[in-house]
């Protein structure tokens, strides 16, 4: 087939996905609904006993999502009013808006231009007697620079609260040990998107941890903080997994490794074929799982034009740093203050990278970035 008879590509084709597992899937939420267990039930600990030997820890607890697997961890640590928590401002709104909703205080640090991780080396002029964790975002599916991070947070006593929304099997090389995302911290969140390499049929969300104290308030928290129904020890939420959506991921799972590989082998394929904009950067100690794969150019939009135009996917992950969002005014920011955040947010768009990308849709993607 030429690339000539290729005349679109979607950022993400589910129904390819979907596809060859559409019985299975179909067959599991059948069971819920035979079972008629609705909340809870034999699906989420099937679920959650998957992703706790995927990943390596003692501890899997299943929410209702990404966004509330951080705020639930937040509560857990009783992080709120009058506490600060160190993060980055180039992510999704969930990172920063999980910190308010517990009443604390997000504090924003800068970016490494490479790989729009946390600046690990501007971390501790942030930290201060109100500093009580610190949360690194995983972005792309790319690991932040933990090492000094846990130094960090070893030192100063905090928290370590890995945001690992986008990557869920990413792995990073320390001292010649690999570790898996969201092991290295107090606790790892997860979320279940559709659009993530391992997503559900909806939101869905999974905390890990190796503190079985934190384990421990963790499952209490998620319901409403009881452990006996009607008898509560803490107050806390309604942040159950739905069974329907443990069930989808249930099939799900023991495709991942078969996503990461076909997105790695899709990412440096465009490696080294894209000539007109910057490729994204692999750290030598990662192995990243490209749940997005993010060119930059300084031509940005023009390129967005002209990826539209020839019925490319694409979007920006993301357009506005939060520290120049409307809800954290409050904060006292402005434009300036995170340099290398904000000239990503006007530089950076993503383009397809899923496994089911066929050579053709590959090529014609390139093709048509090259000739911008």
């Amino acid at each position: 087939m030429s690339t000539q008879t290729i005349n679109k590509v979607p950022l993400l084709d589910l129904q390819a996905q979907y596809a060859p597992i559409k019985d299975d899937v179909l067959g599991a939420i059948t069971e819920v609904f035979e079972s008629k267990t609705f909340i809870q039930g034999p699906k989420v600990i099937e679920l959650e006993t998957m992703i706790k030997d995927y990943c390596g820890v003692k501890h899997a607890i299943g929410v209702s999502s990404g966004t509330d697997a951080l705020i639930v961890s937040l509560m857990a640590m009783g992080i709120g009013n009058g506490d600060e928590v160190i993060t980055t401002p180039f992510t999704f709104f969930a990172t920063a808006g999980s910190i308010h909703r517990v009443g604390a205080k997000p504090v924003f640090v800068d970016i490494d231009p490479e790989t729009y991780n946390l600046d690990v080396s501007q971390i501790e002029s942030k930290i201060t007697t109100k500093t009580k964790a610190i949360m690194p975002v995983h972005l792309f599916g790319q690991m932040a620079d933990m090492s000094p991070i846990l130094e960090l947070a070893s030192k100063h006593n905090l928290y370590v609260i890995e945001d690992a929304a986008q990557a869920i099997g990413a792995k990073q090389t320390i001292d010649g040990v690999t570790y898996q995302s969201g092991t290295l911290g107090s606790v790892g969140c997860f979320s279940f998107f559709p659009s993530k390499n391992l997503g559900c049929c909806g939101d869905g969300g999974m905390v890990i941890t190796n503190d079985d104290e934190l384990g421990e308030k963790i499952r209490l928290f998620r319901t409403h903080g009881a452990q006996k129904k009607y008898f509560h020890d803490f107050v806390g939420g309604n942040f159950r997994l739905d069974p329907i959506q443990a069930a989808v991921l249930n099939v799900k799972l023991p495709f991942l490794n078969e996503q990461h590989d076909g997105r790695r082998q899709n990412a440096a394929y465009y490696n080294q074929h894209l000539k007109t904009v910057k490729t994204p950067v692999e750290s030598e100690h990662n192995w990243m799982i490209y749940n997005q794969y993010t060119v930059r150019t300084n031509k940005r939009d023009a390129l967005i034009e002209h990826l539209n135009q020839f019925n490319i996917g694409n979007t920006v992950y993301y357009p506005r740093p939060l520290h120049l969002q409307n809800c954290f005014d409050y904060l006292g920011h402005q434009a300036g203050d995170f340099p290398e955040s904000e000239s990503a947010a006007k530089e950076v768009v993503s383009i397809p990278v899923y496994s089911e990308l066929s050579s053709d849709q590959l090529n014609y993607v390139i093709e048509k970035i090259n000739q911008f």
